[in-house]
């Protein structure tokens, strides 16, 4: 940690004690959220006639939500407060999750996504800068913690969701109506918050590009980096891969295709949590290799067709993905001014949020033509050849370009 290690403070400064821990449960409900339909994708896919261009479009119109979110919320939270976008986000969350829940067309689903992207966006990037403001001398450890809940999240609302509709006979129901009560009950607990932010600046909301002060700049970028070869990844890995993983092994059970996804996001969780004792940056590099192994590895596993193989390379995937996120969110949350913690985080999930939706679109348009199997080696390789350029960034440390004393604009 900078500049506070010397002063440290209280462990907590909030007024409410489970105040941090219910801003790792919104933090597990976002990501969660976002991939509560993946396990289902199959699903729609035989009862709608779905190919994986538009299965990826649906994925994709999250992210666009998502990039509007991060782009605005995070001057509008130090402004106005972190409780009001929360609870506004929550509710907008349940708004998309009755549109899925009776959906019977395509646009339902594309705008319960776009509502889903928004305010989960929203989510993320201010209960990240919350965590913060309720824990302030513990950036590097709220880094380690909510990567975990992010990923804690994904795992265990994917396995839910296709343990529920496999053996439901309402499958593309029943999952949503089950995270509808959750939301509901996170949003009373969202709603008896005490602000957390107390140094909001109530000034005019003006809506502006997301900016990162010159003196974290190297800092940022390297964490950016970071950012947009893990949700590359994970973009993919939540759209297109469980349909592959089926179509390969010829597994059709909806449990294994939430195992599969929550085995990597698992690993992933404990993988950061682990991670947090180690240099973030150590943490990110050793994780950006890794990644270019488990990819490599992800081609053979699915070329094999061999259950266990893609259930391991899974595990491990999950496992270093974990430290490359995790270490550069970690970096970042250990560096940021306490002022600017908002559009901070606001400029890198919108790295995030690009990373995870442009390759996901391009991976999509490509499989309608010539098969998901046939461009899935071509995706894995190309995202490795970031994973290097990412790590040697690392090792090169960007931490010490020289800085200026303008702020960089995004």
């Amino acid at each position: 940690m900078t500049g506070n290690e010397g002063t440290r403070g209280p462990r907590h400064i909030h007024p409410q004690p489970w105040s941090f821990l219910l801003l790792l449960a919104l933090l597990a409900l976002a990501l969660g959220t976002s991939a509560l339909p993946s396990p289902l994708y199959p699903v729609y896919a035989e009862q709608w006639g779905f190919g994986p261009l538009t299965t990826t479009l649906i994925f994709a119109v999250y992210a666009v939500g998502a990039l509007t979110a991060a782009m605005t919320v995070g001057p509008i939270s130090d402004a106005v407060g972190r409780k009001p976008v929360l609870v506004t986000s929550l509710v907008t969350i349940l708004v998309g999750l009755m549109i899925f829940l009776f959906a019977t067309q395509l646009w339902e689903l594309l705008l319960a996504r776009l509502l889903h992207g928004a305010a989960i966006g929203a989510v993320i990037v201010v209960s990240g800068a919350a965590l913060l403001d309720v824990r302030p001398y513990d950036g590097a450890r709220n880094g380690a913690v909510s990567g975990a809940a992010l990923n804690a999240g994904i795992a265990l609302t994917v396995l839910g969701a296709a343990a529920a509709a496999q053996w439901s006979s309402i499958p593309l129901r029943l999952p949503y109506a089950i995270m509808l009560v959750v939301v509901l009950g996170l949003l009373a607990a969202t709603i008896a918050l005490v602000e957390p932010h107390t140094g909001r600046t109530g000034a005019k909301i003006r809506l502006s590009a997301p900016s990162v002060p010159a003196e974290i700049r190297s800092d940022f970028w390297f964490s950016g980096i970071g950012i947009l070869t893990a949700w590359s990844v994970l973009g993919v890995f939540l759209s297109l891969y469980p349909a592959l993983a089926q179509q390969t092994t010829g597994q059709t059970s909806l449990i294994f295709v939430g195992s599969v996804i929550a085995v990597m996001a698992a690993a992933a969780a404990a993988s950061q949590f682990v991670g947090g004792r180690f240099p973030p940056r150590a943490t990110a590099i050793a994780g950006d290799i890794g990644m270019i192994i488990a990819l490599i590895g992800a081609i053979f596993a699915v070329r094999s067709g061999s259950m266990t193989a893609i259930i391991v390379d899974s595990l491990f995937l999950g496992a270093v993905f974990g430290l490359a996120f995790g270490g550069s969110l970690r970096h970042l949350s250990e560096v940021t001014p306490a002022d600017s913690r908002g559009r901070v985080m606001s400029a890198y999930y919108l790295l995030g949020y690009l990373a995870m939706g442009i390759p996901t679109v391009v991976a999509g348009t490509v499989a309608s033509r010539y098969g998901t199997a046939a461009i899935f080696p071509w995706f894995a390789g190309a995202v490795a050849v970031a994973c290097l350029g990412a790590a040697v960034l690392g090792v090169l440390g960007t931490r010490n370009a020289p800085h200026v004393e303008s702020e960089v604009e995004l």
